[in-house]
């Protein structure tokens, strides 16, 4: 597929490796179908969430596990069936960032994850269930800060 994206231009775009959202991402439920595209030089760490469908939405995303080890996201039961999991652990993270100047200020959502099953291609942003993570950790202030926004 051929996709105009927010950050990169155009690009082609396998559609084996589009993400089905079934319920889209909050506030952009109507959005199904999206790209998750890695930016160059992150190493895979920073990577664009880009709509298949509207060019201009598009969201800044990283894999938590380099900033936060000890990231531990645990879903519900039907949210793992729903993606076809037994266990969170199968499933592959990424949360949602806020880029800020310095980018030291800059936020991560650890509370909302994307949950992707990197198998099927399904894909959900889900609200954990706990006290620990909150919408606005500050990149400055996570263990295993080194990578970034």
């Amino acid at each position: 597929m051929r996709l105009q994206t927010k950050y990169f231009g155009e690009l082609d775009c396998p559609d084996h490796e589009r993400l089905h959202f079934q319920r889209g991402l909050f506030g952009f439920e109507e959005e199904r179908d999206f790209y998750l595209l890695p930016f160059e030089g992150s190493g895979g760490s920073l990577l664009c969430i880009q709509s298949a469908s509207t060019p201009a939405l598009a969201f800044v995303a990283m894999n938590p596990f380099p900033v936060k080890p000890d990231y531990a996201p645990v879903l519900a039961e039907a949210e793992l069936r729903e993606l076809g999991v037994e266990r969170s652990e199968d499933l592959c993270f990424y949360v949602l960032c806020a880029v800020k100047d310095p980018v030291g200020e800059s936020t991560l959502n650890l509370r909302c994850p994307v949950a992707v099953n990197d198998r099927t291609q399904e894909a959900m942003q889900v609200i954990l269930e706990t006290d620990v993570y909150h919408m606005h950790h500050k990149l400055s202030e996570l263990s295993g800060e080194g990578g970034g926004c």
